[in-house]
C-alpha cells in the first residue's frame, strides 16, 4: 500500500495492487469527495399500490382475484355449479375470497385447538359456511325474523348469532342449500350481498330512526338510498379493504361511531340546525385508531353524496400493496383530517362544506334494553339475549309473539339487542313478560347487559381460545355472586386480536391468546385491557405489563376485580372511572 499526499489510507481492490497517484503538475486535484464518502441515493419507496398515484396494476395476489372476475359473478358459480356438484367442487379462488362478498365464510372443523390457528385455511375449513344476512339500519319485522328463523331452523342447525353489527349469522349452513336460503330471504327483501369482503359492509344506523323521544334527525332515508342506489354500483365493488359505515341521528350517539371507517352523528348546527358531523379513520383490530371529526357540517340530503366520495377517496388513494395496511384509517393517519377534508371537497364533491360542531358526548346508556317512550307517546321494547345468541325456534316464537301484539316493525341494534316498536305501555310489559320466557330479557344484570363476546374456537379460523362459552359461565358466576351491579360494566372476550368484540373500548377487556400456566404448559388464556371507552374521553385504557390470565382463571379474576371495586370506590363512581385509576395491584 502506498502512502499519497492524501493521508487516508486506501484498500487495494480485490485482485489488484494499484495506487493512489497525485495529480500531474499544473492540474488542480479534484475537489469533490472520494466515492466512498459519497451518499447513497435514497431508495423509492415501494408504491403503496394507490391507484391515483401507483396506477392499478395488482401488488399482490388478492388484488389480482378482485381484477379476473367481478366479485359477485360467484354468485351465478354457486347457483348454476357449486351447488349442484357440491363442496369439493368449489374452485379455490371462489372459496377464497370471493364468497366472502356473497356472505360466505368457510367456518373452523369442529374441535381443533388454538394450538392449530394460523395453518392454511384447507387445514382448517370445515366444508360448512357461516352464512351472513345484512340488516341496513337494523330494519327487520315479524315476517323477516319469521323467515331467518326458518332457515336457521332448516337449514343452519338452528344457529342465529345477532352481531354487533346490526347483522345475522347463521352457521353449519351447505353450499347445496344456499340457491334456496337466497330465495328464501329475497322474499322477505333480505340478502347476504356485500355482507363480507372488500366492500361497504353493512350500514349501521340507529335502530330507533323516526320514533326515538330524543332524535336529533331521522337518518333512515339517506340509509336506505345508499343501500338501494349507491351500493350495486360496481364502482364500489373492489375497496382496498373491509369498508364500515355508520349512519345516526340519535342523541344517544348509539351507532359507536368512533370506531367506524366513516360515521355520520346527528349534531344541531347552531344556525342551520339539524344535521351531520362527519367522523373517519375509526377501527380497532391489531392497530386500534379512533375516528377522526373532519368539523363539517352535512345535511340529511347530503349524506349519500358525502358516503359515496369518501368511499371514492378509499378506493382511489386506500394502500393495496399490504393488506393489513389497507383499512381508510391508515390513510386518514397519514394525512391528517385537514388533508382529507380538503380534498374531499375540493378533488371530489367540487364544493366546501360549512364548518360544524361535533356532537355532545354521550357515554352511557348507548343501548336500547328495556322499554323507552317513541315521540309519539307509543313505546318501543329492547330485549337481549345472553351474548345475542338464539335458536331459530327462540326468533320464531319472537316473531310470533310481536305479532300477537300488532307490531310490524323490529329492530337490531349494535349491541346485539332486538327492539319491538309501536307497544302501548300495557303492550310492552305483556310482550317483556312473554319473551322473558323464552330467553329475551328487558331488564338483565349489568353483568349480562354489557357482555360482548365473538364466536371464538367454534366456528373461526383466525380464534385462538373459546369465548361464548367462557363468557356465559363468566356471567352466570357473577349475577350468583353479587347479582347485578349499580354501575353499567362492558365485559368484551375476544378469540383473537382482531377485536371483533371490542376489547379495547371496554372495561375489561380480554383478548384471546394461548398463554403458559404456572405448571409451564401451553393453554388458552387471555390479555387483559382495562377501562376502554369511546365517547368523551375516549381511549383504549390501561394495559398492565406481561397481565395474562388463562381461562381456567377467567371467572377468579374478574370476580376479584369486581368485589375491589366495590370494597373501594368512591361514592357514585363508576366502575369505568375507578378501574382507570384503582392500584395495579387491585386489577391483577
Amino acid at each position: 500500500m502506498t502512502t499519497t499526499t492524501d493521508s487516508r489510507k486506501q484498500l487495494p481492490r480485490k485482485g489488484t495492487r494499484r495506487t493512489r497517484q497525485n495529480p500531474p503538475q499544473g492540474v488542480e486535484k479534484p475537489t469533490t469527495r472520494p466515492r466512498e464518502h459519497e451518499p447513497r441515493p435514497k431508495r423509492r419507496p415501494k408504491p403503496e399500490g394507490q391507484w391515483k398515484i401507483d396506477g392499478t396494476a395488482p401488488l399482490n395476489h388478492d388484488e389480482e382475484l378482485k381484477q379476473q372476475s367481478p366479485a359477485l359473478d360467484v354468485k351465478r358459480r354457486i347457483i348454476e355449479t357449486y351447488s349442484r356438484q357440491g363442496f369439493d367442487s368449489i374452485a379455490t379462488e371462489d372459496l377464497y375470497p370471493r364468497m366472502k362478498v356473497v356472505g360466505l365464510y368457510t367456518q373452523r372443523k369442529q374441535n381443533l385447538g388454538g394450538e392449530h390457528t394460523g395453518k392454511d385455511n384447507s387445514e382448517l375449513h370445515d366444508k360448512f359456511f357461516m352464512m351472513r344476512i345484512r340488516f341496513d339500519g337494523g330494519q327487520s319485522s315479524p315476517q323477516r325474523a319469521r323467515v331467518v328463523g326458518e332457515i336457521s331452523r332448516d337449514y343452519a342447525r338452528s344457529t342465529v348469532d345477532l352481531t354487533d353489527r346490526q347483522n345475522i349469522q347463521l352457521h353449519w349452513v351447505r353450499v347445496e342449500d344456499v340457491p334456496v336460503i337466497w330465495e328464501k330471504l329475497a322474499s322477505v327483501g333480505l340478502d347476504t350481498f356485500d355482507a363480507c369482503g372488500d366492500v361497504p359492509r353493512v350500514i349501521l344506523g340507529s335502530p330507533v330512526a323516526g320514533v326515538a323521544a330524543d332524535e336529533i334527525v331521522d337518518a333512515q332515508p339517506a340509509i336506505d338510498y345508499i343501500h338501494r342506489v349507491l351500493l350495486p354500483q360496481e364502482e364500489f365493488q373492489n375497496l382496498p379493504r373491509k369498508f364500515k359505515s355508520a349512519v345516526s341521528g340519535n342523541a344517544r350517539q348509539d351507532v359507536t361511531h368512533e370506531i367506524q371507517d366513516l360515521a355520520f352523528q346527528g349534531v344541531r348546527h347552531p344556525e342551520l340546525g339539524p344535521g351531520f358531523q362527519v367522523f373517519v379513520g375509526g377501527g380497532l383490530s391489531t392497530n386500534p385508531m379512533l375516528a377522526r371529526s373532519l368539523g363539517v357540517f352535512v345535511t340529511l340530503e347530503q349524506v349519500p353524496e358525502v358516503w359515496a366520495n369518501v368511499v371514492r377517496i378509499f378506493r382511489d388513494y386506500g394502500y393495496r400493496r399490504l393488506r393489513n395496511r389497507a383499512r381508510l384509517k391508515f390513510l386518514v393517519a397519514q394525512w391528517g383530517p385537514a388533508k382529507f377534508r380538503e380534498v374531499l371537497e375540493q378533488e371530489y364533491l367540487g364544493y366546501a362544506l360549512p364548518d360544524g360542531p361535533d356532537p355532545v358526548p354521550n357515554l352511557i346508556d348507548r343501548d336500547h334494553v328495556g322499554i323507552h317512550e317513541q315521540k309519539d307517546g307509543r313505546f318501543y321494547l329492547g330485549v337481549k339475549p345472553t351474548l345475542g345468541h338464539l335458536t331459530g325456534e327462540q326468533l320464531i316464537a319472537a316473531a310470533d309473539a310481536a305479532e300477537r301484539h300488532g307490531v310490524t316493525r323490529i329492530r337490531h341494534t349494535p349491541f346485539k339487542e332486538l327492539l319491538f316498536l309501536d307497544l302501548s305501555r300495557g303492550e310492552a310489559d305483556e310482550l317483556a313478560a312473554e319473551l322473558a320466557e323464552v330467553g329475551l330479557f328487558a331488564n338483565p344484570s349489568e353483568f349480562r347487559r354489557g357482555l360482548l363476546s365473538c364466536t371464538g374456537l367454534e366456528f373461526c379460523k383466525l380464534a385462538h381460545v373459546t369465548t361464548k362459552s367462557r363468557a356465559i359461565e363468566l356471567a352466570d358466576e357473577l349475577e350468583e355472586r353479587f347479582g347485578t351491579l349499580d354501575s353499567p360494566i362492558t365485559i368484551a372476550l375476544n378469540g383473537c386480536p382482531n377485536s371483533c368484540a371490542r376489547t379495547q373500548v371496554s372495561d375489561i377487556g380480554l383478548k384471546g391468546q394461548t398463554v403458559t400456566d404456572a405448571d409451564g404448559n401451553r393453554v388458552e388464556g387471555f390479555q387483559v385491557h382495562l377501562g376502554g371507552t369511546i365517547g368523551e374521553g375516549a381511549n383504549f385504557g390501561r394495559k398492565l405489563r406481561g397481565h395474562k390470565v388463562t381461562s381456567a382463571e377467567l371467572t377468579d379474576y374478574v370476580v376479584r376485580v369486581v368485589g375491589n371495586y366495590l370494597a373501594k370506590r368512591d361514592d357514585g363512581e363508576l366502575f369505568r372511572h375507578w378501574v382507570l385509576r384503582a392500584d395495579e395491584a387491585d386489577v391483577r
